[in-house]
């Protein structure tokens, strides 16, 4: 059994130092390794990056993450990601990584994704260059995680971690006029082609925690006003990669 902390939108900002520390020391009590489904800072900018680098420093379990839209606003993501690749952060942009963990070979896929929303209410690659420029960067992003994906065929667990979703159903709660810049349906389509064991995002606030992709690949919503704790923890089993075997249990854990 592999215990998967995993949280997203904790927006550090300069004023932030020790708010989360506390609650991920005793990490390795009840989980194997914590992910961050991105917007890890308030406004990207690079001192707000120190703070939450120094807050996942040296924490008892590997820590992965994605950075997300708030993490690009200043300008500078490359200083948000050495800040926390200094720390000890592996920060995946289109990449994959292995951890061998309770004697699994876990695999994480990790892109921040983009935008474009969902099948009957999607943008499309038609028009003005600014409307091509927006869902060619999302098919890019959904080609790179494939890339990714493919790199990790022969790992027994495999996770994706997001910022933006793959599916609509996370979403519901947020005003449906801005699903499109929430999530877009061609991130799921290669994880549902090679299969995954759990998807990771954050980014929607408003929406819900629980659903799953086409193919029935489970799909969590961990941004932290969403599960509204610290972070939570997804415990998995190995199996097939169509979500039939991959959730054993959950538990919440309490800030």
């Amino acid at each position: 059994m592999i215990r998967v902390a995993a949280v997203g939108d904790v927006h550090f900002g300069t004023d932030s130092s020790g708010t989360l520390r506390p609650h991920l020391e005793q990490l390795k009590d009840s989980a194997d390794v914590l992910l961050v489904a991105g917007d890890l800072t308030r406004h990207g900018h690079p001192d707000e990056a120190e703070v939450i680098a120094d807050e996942l420093e040296d924490l008892p379990v590997p820590v992965i993450s994605v950075l997300g839209n708030h993490d690009y606003h200043y300008g500078k993501p490359e200083a948000v990601t050495a800040s926390l690749v200094k720390r000890g952060v592996t920060v995946l942009e289109g990449e994959s990584t292995s951890l061998q963990l309770a004697g699994a070979r876990v695999g994480i896929a990790g892109i921040k994704g983009f935008g474009g929303g969902f099948i009957d209410a999607s943008g499309a690659d038609f028009g003005e260059p600014e409307m091509k420029a927006f869902i060619r960067h999302t098919k890019l992003q959904a080609a790179r995680l494939e890339a990714a994906l493919e790199s990790l065929d022969s790992a027994d667990l495999v996770l994706v971690l997001l910022h933006y979703s793959p599916i609509r159903e996370t979403l519901h709660g947020e005003p449906p006029q801005i699903f499109p810049f929430l999530g877009s349906y061609l991130l799921a389509e290669p994880i549902d082609r090679l299969g995954a064991h759990l998807i990771l995002h954050g980014h929607a606030h408003r929406g819900r925690e629980r659903g799953t992709t086409p193919r029935g690949i489970p799909v969590r919503n961990v941004s932290q006003p969403v599960i509204g704790q610290a972070y939570s923890v997804y415990c998995l089993s190995a199996g097939s990669r169509d979500g039939s075997t991959s959730e054993a249990c959950e538990e919440h854990i309490p800030t």
